[in-house]
């Protein structure tokens, strides 16, 4: 029998109660993200094999005890036993902590606080640790003070655009209150200092600040990324980085034509709207606090968007398509969505796999590891020929399931004798087959 859930950032099974203190380093791992459960008993496929009952009632006398006074600050869990079938399973479970960072009391807080990262617990950085007092304190690292920053590092018509740019919202002018009411501005001890937020999207040179906040676009040859082709450091405002990497990543994928009516239409290879949502969630979603640029590499076979941080909630790679939404920062989100860049939160995901479902095209992955998002878009090799005519007649196909070699004339706007020799060079190549005779003939695709 099979459990009915798969291990996730909150969910964890173990063949057997562990022998070490790996289950200390969950349960914290666990309270110091968004709480979670360990169940004993469940192989990792998801098998359910349960252990001995007189087992469980040993361990339910003591293990609530000891995991309280092994953290710091004391952690009380939820420890109890359930039948499933004939099988019997013992649930660990914790809430997301109040009093971040918990870490392990015999190791201390630098090096015992740990973090649940999709199905891994690993230790935290420094970086980390003080996210989590952030978190325990309800601030947004986005919203925090620059405090080596002024007012005079703001460029005040990039914020004027934006407000010009609201839909169904007035256009109105440049105060301290709407500065403020924004949190492009914020207050410490009375002196005024520009946000996170404020020098990210309407700096005048937001990498002065932050020098890591930004995408690196790389196109390479071939599969491996050991020949670079073409290279963009896509800097700015987080707005100028989704024109820069957006115009990057059409330029170096391959285009197609399809044919609507009398009209030829250029297509891209991979949807444009998904490539704007995945691009809009690494620049809303990602972590500014990680010193690391995010990346897009295109490959000849895929290409991959990398984004610093994890997922902003316990989000499973695989539930994507619910339309769940975590924000990590939900001021740059709000500022993107009134300047109508993002139309509806929690769709991203759902644009990207839906696109390319109705294109016929293999599913992009998603992956969250060490500390980082990593997507991955599949390019399917398209066919080069030498012919440029030879090259649009397969793309006759992808409006129509078979051609004559008059629609070849029409469209293309050959010659009668040209087309035959083109589609009897594809016959030839083994690409299409031929259906009948004379006028009458018809041409389908090979699959």
């Amino acid at each position: 029998m099979k459990y009915s859930q798969e291990e996730s950032s909150v969910l964890e099974f173990k063949r057997e109660f562990p022998k070490n203190d790996q289950l200390i380093k969950t349960i914290i791992g666990f309270c110091n993200r968004f709480g979670g459960k360990i169940v004993i008993g469940v192989e990792n496929d998801g098998t359910i094999i349960g252990i001995d009952e007189q087992e469980a009632e040993n361990i339910l006398e003591y293990l609530d005890k000891s995991i309280y006074e092994a953290t710091t600050p004391p952690i009380l869990p939820l420890v109890y036993t359930r039948r499933i079938g004939e099988s019997t399973l013992l649930y660990v479970e914790v809430s997301s902590g109040m009093n971040k960072p918990y870490y392990k009391r015999s190791e201390g807080m630098e090096q015992g606080t740990y973090i649940r990262l999709g199905r891994s617990t690993m230790r935290a950085n420094l970086q980390m640790i003080e996210e989590l007092k952030w978190i325990s304190r309800g601030i947004d690292y986005e919203k925090l003070p620059v405090h080596h920053a002024t007012s005079e590092d703001l460029d005040l018509k990039k914020v004027e655009k934006f407000l010009h740019s609201r839909k169904n919202i007035p256009p109105i002018g440049i105060t301290e209150e709407v500065l403020f009411g924004y949190k492009i501005l914020v207050k410490e001890h009375g002196i005024t200092y520009p946000s996170v937020a404020g020098v990210l999207l309407f700096g005048k040179n937001p990498q002065h600040f932050f020098s890591e906040a930004m995408i690196i676009c790389t196109r390479f040859s071939g599969t491996s990324g050991r020949e670079v082709i073409a290279t963009r450091d896509c800097n700015g405002t987080l707005f100028e980085q989704f024109q820069n990497a957006y115009n990057f990543m059409t330029t170096h994928l391959d285009k197609a034509f399809t044919i609507q009516g009398p009209q030829r239409e250029e297509v891209l290879e991979l949807p444009e709207k998904a490539l704007r949502e995945i691009l809009l969630n690494l620049l809303v979603h990602r972590n500014y606090h990680i010193t690391a640029p995010a990346k897009i590499a295109i490959y000849d076979n895929r290409m991959e968007i990398f984004s610093p941080g994890d997922f902003p909630g316990p989000l499973n790679p695989n539930e994507l398509m619910k339309g769940l939404t975590f924000l990590r920062n939900p001021l740059i989100c709000r500022i993107f969505r009134e300047g109508q860049f993002i139309e509806k939160m929690g769709t991203g995901f759902i644009t990207l796999f839906n696109s390319f479902e109705e294109r016929g095209l293999k599913k992009p992955e998603v992956i969250e590891e060490n500390s980082l998002v990593k997507c991955i878009l599949p390019r399917e090799k398209m066919i080069k020929l030498e012919n440029e005519d030879t090259q649009q007649i397969l793309e006759l196909f992808s409006a129509a399931s078979e051609i004559t070699i008059s629609d070849v004339v029409k469209f293309l706007n050959l010659s009668r004798s040209t087309a035959g020799r083109r589609l009897t060079k594809l016959q030839k190549m083994g690409l299409i087959i031929k259906q009948g005779q004379g006028k009458g003939a018809r041409y389908r695709l090979v699959k």
